[in-house]
């Protein structure tokens, strides 16, 4: 989150809200055009229904499904949750796997499973209902010397695995040795049982659900009325259909984006430092544009990017979600015109603009120029847009800098860094969970008091000569980049709109109590 210590972050890191499959669809495209040598793999609870899921994720181009199952998980995990965490991996993976068959999907996904493997059999019993990969957690863990004594989230493990402390660090005699000694031994025992299978590979038996049998259980009558012929149901009897992965990666065919065509024109720029002006018009069905251009960055040169102003692209239209997502320093996008959710998704650096055309008939500020959740997860850069956003703007921003002129309801909501400039009104709900970063915002209505979430921020008037100076830098820049009318108003009569800015500012920190004993936080983990 690149937040500083002692910021409390209260809700999950930036990759959780996922609410339909259109949401994740658009993530895993995100990535995808981020970073195009990855394979995206998307990890499912399994609990019934959990096929239906998996086929929208085949569907969505991931390249591989994670089923994973009830038993298993970290240390840390409560024991509620660990009794209560979906179903049996078996269940699961033998409802994906006979889903993905029927609908003609299997071949295009790699199906992986976890939950409690410990031995070969249980490689092969996962290999037959239907799995590509086998996940080991617990066990591995084991092998280096894991005493399972569920301590993880208390700093004080005893063997010296998960904990900080050099002391009980000092405790640790695990090996690599260990670890690479126990997968041959589970490499053996799937040789053996392969062996006596009469097959050469485990290939050859995923999916191969008629080399499994119920096998009845002596001197336990009610064990044997259980009933597993769904599980070892065969979904295509025809034997026509893929019962394993047969292709390397999940692409979307024939899909040529237009980050293709421009990472291509800016290649020799990014390979020589230079530098490249390009300018294209641009399209809704145009998504996550940019991000491939700032993820060939990233791979060749890390989070530094590039030197300023190296990368300038000029857009002309209406962009498509995840506009600019992912931006490193050196990229700078100017866009004339209108964009969807997700501008500046994760961005880490470089400039953003969005800004109306110069012949619009509309008042930019009184109008909605960009989508919900923009700078989403941010940790740098600068975002200025010529109108209004909608609803969580700078939602879990952790350090870019932005003007906008007027939100939604929820914006700034969890937001643990950066600066957030809003001329004009916000909706309810702003500021929600913010635990760091500052927010100014103009308040000609005089309704922020009533729209603001006081649980963890303070409003208080522009005073401190250093606020003024960042709030105006702020708003020239804001002029100088979008040509802003509103603005330029506001700059013009600032004595006049000054009186009008809240600073919005999280409370000062609780000094922390002192230390406690052992049990102590071992009750307090239980009660929180």
């Amino acid at each position: 989150r690149h937040t500083i210590p002692g910021v409390t972050l209260i809700s999950p890191p930036p990759h959780h809200d996922i609410y339909s499959i259109e949401d994740l669809a658009q993530l895993i495209y995100d990535l995808k055009q981020a970073s195009p040598r990855a394979r995206i793999t998307v990890k499912l609870v399994s609990e019934a229904g959990v096929g239906t899921i998996a086929a929208g994720v085949a569907k969505a181009y991931a390249d591989g499904i994670h089923v994973s199952g009830n038993e298993g998980g970290t240390g840390a995990s409560p024991l509620s949750s660990i009794k209560n965490a979906g179903s049996p991996w078996e269940l699961g993976l033998a409802e994906t796997q006979q889903v993905l068959v029927r609908n003609d999907l299997r071949g295009r996904v790699k199906l992986r499973t976890d939950g409690g493997f410990r031995s070969g059999r249980d490689v092969v019993i996962a290999a037959l209902l239907g799995a590509d990969e086998y996940a080991f957690g617990t066990s591995a863990m084991i092998a280096i010397g894991c005493d399972m004594a569920r301590q993880c989230h208390l700093n004080t493990c005893p063997t010296g695995i998960a904990t900080q402390r050099a002391d009980l660090r000092a405790k640790f005699t695990g090996t690599p040795e260990q670890v690479v000694t126990y997968f041959r031994f589970i490499a053996q025992q799937v040789r053996e049982i392969l062996v006596g299978m009469g097959v050469r590979s485990l290939e050859e038996v995923i999916g191969r659900t008629d080399l499994l049998q119920q096998r009845e259980i002596p001197g336990h009558p009610k064990a044997n009325t259980l009933d597993l012929s769904a599980i070892l149901a065969d979904p295509d009897p025809s034997g026509t259909r893929p019962r394993r992965r047969m292709q390397d990666r999940n692409d979307r065919p024939g899909d040529v984006p237009l980050n293709r065509t421009i990472l291509e024109a800016a290649r020799e720029a990014i390979e020589t430092k230079g530098t490249v002006r390009l300018a294209y018009p641009i399209k809704n069905v145009d998504r996550t544009v940019g991000a491939m251009v700032s993820g060939e960055i990233a791979y060749r040169y890390g989070d530094a990017g590039l030197p300023e102003g190296s990368i300038a692209i000029a857009f002309e239209g209406s962009a498509g979600q995840s506009f600019g997502a992912y931006s490193l320093d050196g990229v700078r996008l100017v866009l004339t015109g209108e964009a969807n959710d997700y501008v500046g998704k994760g961005m880490h650096g470089g400039e953003i603009i969005v800004r109306s055309p110069a012949h619009a008939a509309y008042a930019s500020h009184k109008n909605v120029i960009i989508g919900n959740t923009v700078l989403y997860g941010a940790t740098g850069g600068y975002l200025f847009v010529a109108g209004r956003a909608g609803e969580r703007f700078a939602v879990r921003n952790s350090g870019a800098r932005a003007v906008v002129e007027g939100v939604g309801d929820h914006g700034c909501e969890y937001m643990t860094g950066g600066v957030v400039v809003v001329l004009g009104e916000t909706g309810r709900n702003f500021a929600a969970g913010m635990s760091g970063g500052l927010a100014f915002v103009l308040d000609e209505t005089g309704t922020l008091p009533r729209n603001y979430n006081p649980e963890m921020v303070t409003l208080e008037r522009v005073e401190d000569e250093g606020d003024l100076i960042l709030l105006r830098s702020l708003v020239e820049r804001h002029v100088a980049e979008t040509d802003s009318s509103h603005a330029q108003q506001v700059l013009d009569r600032w004595d006049e709109y000054l009186p009008h800015f809240w600073k919005v500012f999280p409370h000062p920190p609780v000094e922390p109590p002192g230390p406690r004993t052992p049990t102590e936080q071992a009750v307090s983990a239980r009660r929180g």
